[in-house]
């Protein structure tokens, strides 16, 4: 089930329909309370043992960020810029990309 995108406050975040939804305890670890990750919801997110995570109050409701995941669309955000002014040093020739690509499939 594709969960539906809403907007809150500029930020589009993808919330699952109620039946797509892992309910939890909330319990008590040492001086603070401490929820369990469902396995289907680790897996389907990567989450893994000793991972770092933020987590966030926003009206009344808990967001958990993973902070890897952020990382991980941050550098290849960064890696996707370099890759654009490094391409622009570069001449084809005068070729395009659509012509090269036309070249390789006739080859």
């Amino acid at each position: 089930m594709v969960p539906t995108p809403i907007r809150v406050r500029g930020i589009c975040q993808d919330i699952p329909k109620k039946s797509d939804m892992s309910q939890v305890r909330v319990g008590r670890w040492g001086k603070n309370l401490a929820l369990r990750v469902p396995k289907e919801i680790a897996l389907a997110t990567g989450l893994e043992d000793g991972e770092a995570v933020q987590i966030v109050a926003h009206d009344g409701d808990i967001i958990i960020r993973r902070v890897a995941a952020h990382t991980r669309a941050r550098e290849a955000a960064a890696a996707a810029a370099e890759i654009v002014v490094e391409s622009r040093r570069h001449s084809l020739g005068g070729t395009s990309i659509r012509d090269l690509l036309e070249e390789g499939r006739r080859k």
